[in-house]
Protein backbone atom coordinates (compact mmCIF):
# COMPACT_ATOMS: atom_id res chain seq x y z
CA UNK A 1 0.00 0.00 0.00
CA UNK A 2 1.18 3.52 -0.70
CA UNK A 3 2.35 5.21 2.47
CA UNK A 4 1.88 8.89 3.32
CA UNK A 5 5.02 10.09 5.16
CA UNK A 6 4.18 12.45 8.05
CA UNK A 7 6.51 14.55 10.24
CA UNK A 8 5.23 15.96 13.57
CA UNK A 9 6.53 19.25 15.02
CA UNK A 10 5.13 20.17 18.42
CA UNK A 11 6.74 21.38 21.65
CA UNK A 12 4.58 19.08 23.78
CA UNK A 13 5.88 15.52 24.16
CA UNK A 14 2.39 14.46 25.25
CA UNK A 15 0.80 15.83 22.07
CA UNK A 16 3.51 14.28 19.89
CA UNK A 17 3.04 10.88 21.54
CA UNK A 18 -0.74 11.10 21.17
CA UNK A 19 -0.44 12.12 17.52
CA UNK A 20 2.00 9.31 16.78
CA UNK A 21 -0.21 6.65 18.36
CA UNK A 22 -3.28 8.04 16.56
CA UNK A 23 -1.57 8.25 13.18
CA UNK A 24 0.17 4.86 13.36
CA UNK A 25 -3.27 3.30 13.87
CA UNK A 26 -4.41 4.68 10.50
CA UNK A 27 -3.83 2.66 7.34
CA UNK A 28 -1.43 4.19 4.84
CA UNK A 29 0.33 6.52 7.32
CA UNK A 30 4.01 6.39 8.21
CA UNK A 31 5.30 8.81 10.86
CA UNK A 32 8.87 9.46 9.70
CA UNK A 33 9.97 11.79 12.50
CA UNK A 34 9.15 14.23 15.26
CA UNK A 35 10.68 17.36 16.77
CA UNK A 36 9.94 19.78 19.59
CA UNK A 37 11.62 22.98 18.40
CA UNK A 38 12.22 25.04 15.27
CA UNK A 39 15.82 23.97 14.51
CA UNK A 40 15.12 20.26 15.01
CA UNK A 41 11.94 20.54 12.95
CA UNK A 42 13.72 22.06 9.98
CA UNK A 43 16.56 19.54 10.23
CA UNK A 44 14.17 16.60 10.50
CA UNK A 45 11.95 17.77 7.66
CA UNK A 46 14.97 18.21 5.38
CA UNK A 47 16.30 14.75 6.27
CA UNK A 48 13.04 12.80 6.05
CA UNK A 49 11.35 14.66 3.16
CA UNK A 50 7.80 13.96 4.36
CA UNK A 51 4.69 14.40 2.25
CA UNK A 52 2.97 16.15 5.19
CA UNK A 53 4.13 18.18 8.20
CA UNK A 54 1.85 18.55 11.23
CA UNK A 55 3.11 21.81 12.71
CA UNK A 56 2.40 23.70 15.92
CA UNK A 57 2.68 27.51 16.01
CA UNK A 58 4.41 28.00 19.35
CA UNK A 59 7.73 26.19 19.68
CA UNK A 60 11.10 26.88 21.31
CA UNK A 61 13.61 28.67 19.12
CA UNK A 62 11.08 30.66 17.12
CA UNK A 63 7.64 29.76 15.84
CA UNK A 64 5.88 27.40 13.51
CA UNK A 65 5.00 30.16 11.05
CA UNK A 66 8.71 30.70 10.30
CA UNK A 67 9.09 26.93 9.86
CA UNK A 68 6.08 26.97 7.53
CA UNK A 69 7.62 29.70 5.36
CA UNK A 70 10.91 27.80 5.05
CA UNK A 71 9.26 24.45 4.43
CA UNK A 72 7.12 25.87 1.64
CA UNK A 73 10.31 26.96 -0.18
CA UNK A 74 11.61 23.37 -0.28
CA UNK A 75 11.42 21.35 -3.47
CA UNK A 76 9.26 19.42 -3.31
CA UNK A 77 7.36 21.30 -0.61
CA UNK A 78 5.33 19.10 1.73
CA UNK A 79 1.72 19.82 2.57
CA UNK A 80 1.50 21.55 5.95
CA UNK A 81 -1.23 21.13 8.53
CA UNK A 82 -1.02 23.82 11.20
CA UNK A 83 -2.19 22.18 14.43
CA UNK A 84 -2.38 24.62 17.31
CA UNK A 85 -4.07 25.73 20.51
CA UNK A 86 -3.69 29.31 19.25
CA UNK A 87 -6.37 29.25 16.58
CA UNK A 88 -6.88 32.99 16.55
CA UNK A 89 -7.98 34.66 13.30
CA UNK A 90 -4.71 36.60 12.99
CA UNK A 91 -2.67 33.36 13.22
CA UNK A 92 -4.97 31.63 10.74
CA UNK A 93 -4.50 34.51 8.29
CA UNK A 94 -0.69 34.53 8.69
CA UNK A 95 -0.56 30.78 8.16
CA UNK A 96 -2.75 30.92 5.07
CA UNK A 97 -0.57 33.71 3.64
CA UNK A 98 2.56 31.64 4.35
CA UNK A 99 1.13 28.65 2.48
CA UNK A 100 -0.52 26.40 5.09
CA UNK A 101 -2.72 23.78 3.50
CA UNK A 102 -4.87 23.26 6.62
CA UNK A 103 -5.32 25.07 9.94
CA UNK A 104 -6.76 23.02 12.81
CA UNK A 105 -7.45 23.88 16.45
CA UNK A 106 -5.99 21.15 18.70
CA UNK A 107 -8.63 21.64 21.37
CA UNK A 108 -11.70 21.41 19.11
CA UNK A 109 -10.57 19.79 15.84
CA UNK A 110 -8.22 16.97 16.90
CA UNK A 111 -10.59 14.44 15.34
CA UNK A 112 -10.35 16.23 11.95
CA UNK A 113 -6.64 15.49 11.56
CA UNK A 114 -7.12 11.96 10.12
CA UNK A 115 -9.64 13.39 7.64
CA UNK A 116 -7.21 16.13 6.57
CA UNK A 117 -4.44 13.54 6.10
CA UNK A 118 -6.76 11.36 4.01
CA UNK A 119 -7.59 14.37 1.81
CA UNK A 120 -3.88 15.06 1.31
CA UNK A 121 -3.24 11.39 0.55
CA UNK A 122 -6.04 11.36 -2.03
CA UNK A 123 -4.81 14.57 -3.67
CA UNK A 124 -1.27 13.18 -3.97
CA UNK A 125 -2.63 9.99 -5.50
CA UNK A 126 -4.67 12.04 -7.97
CA UNK A 127 -1.65 14.19 -8.87
CA UNK A 128 0.46 11.08 -9.47
CA UNK A 129 -2.19 9.54 -11.75
CA UNK A 130 -1.64 12.09 -14.54
CA UNK A 131 2.14 11.81 -14.72
CA UNK A 132 2.49 8.07 -14.36
CA UNK A 133 5.04 8.15 -11.54
CA UNK A 134 3.70 7.87 -8.01
CA UNK A 135 3.83 10.97 -5.81
CA UNK A 136 3.50 8.67 -2.80
CA UNK A 137 6.02 5.84 -3.18
CA UNK A 138 5.21 2.34 -1.99
CA UNK A 139 6.88 1.60 1.35
CA UNK A 140 6.42 -1.14 3.91
CA UNK A 141 3.85 -0.45 6.60
CA UNK A 142 5.17 0.35 10.05
CA UNK A 143 3.86 -1.46 13.06
CA UNK A 144 2.35 0.68 15.81
CA UNK A 145 5.18 -0.36 18.13
CA UNK A 146 7.93 1.08 15.90
CA UNK A 147 10.01 3.90 17.34
CA UNK A 148 9.60 7.21 15.53
CA UNK A 149 12.85 9.11 15.04
CA UNK A 150 13.04 12.17 17.26
CA UNK A 151 15.13 15.11 16.03
CA UNK A 152 16.82 17.27 18.66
Amino acid sequence: MDQLKVFISDDSATIREHLISTLLALPGITVVGQARDVAASLDGIRQTQPHVVVLDIRMPGGNGISVLRKVKKMDPAPKVIMFTNFAYPQYREKCEQAGADYFLDKSTEFDRLPQALEQVHQSLRTESGAGGSPAVPAEPELEATQTVRCFR
